[in-house]
């Protein structure tokens, strides 16, 4: 929830964070004045703060950047990854008074006010990340200007507010309406793609390879995947906690009864593990950044790769399992922590990864995956 003052340049008002376990830090206001409330995670990304802001998947979240410097150069009109920034709040701890590129059409400063983002800088974000490190992503609050008042009062706010855990937000962020992202060149496949908070360079990068997506809301039913007549399925990245997506995880099974190709990122990884029988949980504080190395356990391969994941699937790292669906495997795995970060089913073609592949921002070491999901489609046409 946000409350705000849009369009003011606001860094000379107060203002204070307050962690729902009392820690409090103070800044100066960053982005909008008034206040807002959602989860409090860290990004660990030099670079990217646009797609950062603008994918979906942040919804209800306030984003504390790791990086020191942030803003550098501005804001253009190329990079979001939808048509508006999706965090409830951001945090920085020196925010670019200039930025230089030729790209740059605004600060970011001025675009955080012109949504209505209210943000704080000039904290120590190190304190503050190693402080969610070691409690946990928990709820916060930034207050600035008129909103800053008597610290216990902000803090029983705070405790009021809702938690991640149990939230059910795909359908807040995912489109109303079906729409096409045309192949380019030579058409090859067309692809029914659910939106649970898509980010614009998923379709794109299938684009790339010849497939025409049409990209569905997160309400989707059966019926309406199969209306397009569809060469494969995608289930895309998105928001809030798996354990509420039943509508999805029905969906998803209905597909994997067809046997058609099928390709899950992210919250799909999560909706894939559930549809399989595995559990979710919440992760301590989650993974979420642009470095992050996987393992890909089919080749070998290790990976750096871009996250923004607080959920994980449950699933065993040392045995295949017996699923509804045939066997089933982990195909992926965090090197960091050993967090299952993709699954695959080894009678029937699908499979899905927990990080982001299309790069956005991020490095480009899992783009074969894409290419993975045509070889399947191939074979299945063959």
């Amino acid at each position: 929830m946000t409350t705000s003052t849009r369009g003011a340049r606001t860094q000379a008002a107060p203002a204070v964070l307050v962690l729902e376990d009392g820690r409090i830090f103070r800044g100066r206001a960053y982005g909008a004045v008034g206040e807002t409330f959602g989860e409090a995670v860290f990004s660990t990304g030099m670079t990217g703060y646009q797609e950062t802001l603008t994918d979906p998947s942040y919804h209800k979240q306030v984003v504390v950047m790791t990086a020191p410097h942030v803003g550098n150069t501005g804001v253009n009109d190329e990079d979001p990854e939808s048509s508006r920034i999706w965090v409830s709040g951001y945090v920085v701890r020196d925010p670019a008074r200039v930025p230089s590129n030729w790209r740059a059409k605004r600060t970011l400063d001025e675009e955080l006010a012109n949504q209505g983002v209210v943000g704080i800088s000039g904290i120590d974000t190190r304190a503050l990340t190693r402080h969610l490190r070691e409690r946990g992503a928990m709820r916060v609050g930034i207050f600035s200007g008129e909103a800053v008042a008597d610290d216990a009062a902000l803090l029983a706010r705070v405790k009021d507010a809702p938690q991640m855990k149990g939230a059910n937000l795909s359908a807040e962020v995912a489109t109303k309406e079906t729409y096409v992202v045309p192949a380019i060149g030579t058409k090859k496949f067309t692809v029914a793609a659910v939106d649970l908070g898509i980010k614009g360079m998923t379709p794109q990068r299938m684009a790339e390879r010849g497939i025409e997506v049409h990209v569905l809301p997160a309400t989707a039913t059966v019926e309406d995947v199969y209306a397009v007549n569809p060469d494969g399925v995608f289930f895309s990245n998105g928001p809030g906690d798996p354990a509420t997506a039943d509508g999805p995880v029905a969906v998803m099974q209905a597909v994997l009864e067809r046997k058609t190709p099928l390709f899950g990122i992210c919250f799909g990884n999560q909706i894939l593990g559930r549809a399989l029988g595995f559990g979710t949980y919440k992760l301590k504080y989650g993974h979420r950044g642009i470095n992050q190395p996987v393992q890909d356990r089919t080749t070998g391969k290790v990976e750096v790769t871009a996250h923004n994941h607080g959920f994980a699937v449950d699933a065993p790292l040392d045995k295949v399992s017996e699923t509804p669906f045939g066997r089933a495997e982990v195909s992926h795995v965090c090197l960091n922590d050993q967090v299952v970060e993709g699954l695959q089913l080894l009678d029937q073609p699908a499979f899905s990864v927990q990080y982001h592949p299309e790069a956005a921002a991020g490095p480009h070491d899992a783009a074969y995956l894409f290419d993975r999901f045509v070889n399947l489609m191939e074979a299945e046409r063959a």
